[in-house]
């Protein structure tokens, strides 16, 4: 089993920062690729980044490309996203995910749907 715990969503204004954090637990082969996903009121859930733990492989939704940045800190099994230059249409609850899905499906953003969530953190930008 893998357990994923959220933190540091918040309110912030456009063209503010927040850095989330994802504290992970469980089997590290059922955690081998992580991701951030996020989901609007009304809008489909989308992915947003994603890493393969043991390469450092990453993906980026179009969307978010030069302005968010995954990482991962394996001492203290966290994962990360760096939000920078936040518009309000960044607006939404965000997840952690993860599973033991190969690198190609990791690092190319596709695949099925991740095994393990967290419960979300909510990101507010306001104009």
């Amino acid at each position: 089993q893998v357990q994923l715990v959220e933190s540091g969503g918040g309110s912030v204004q456009a063209g503010g920062s927040l850095r989330l954090s994802c504290a992970a637990s469980g089997d590290r082969y059922r955690r081998a690729c992580m991701s951030w996903f996020r989901q609007a009121p009304g809008k489909e859930r989308e992915g947003v980044a994603a890493i393969y733990t043991s390469s450092g492989s990453t993906y980026y939704a179009d969307s978010v490309k030069g302005r968010f940045t995954i990482s991962q800190d394996n001492a203290k099994n966290t994962l990360y996203l760096q939000m920078n230059n936040l518009k309000p249409e960044d607006t939404a609850m965000y997840y952690c995910a993860a599973d033991g899905r190969p690198a190609l499906y990791c690092s190319g953003g596709y695949g099925p749907p991740f095994v393990y969530w967290g419960q979300g953190t909510q990101v507010t930008v306001s104009s």
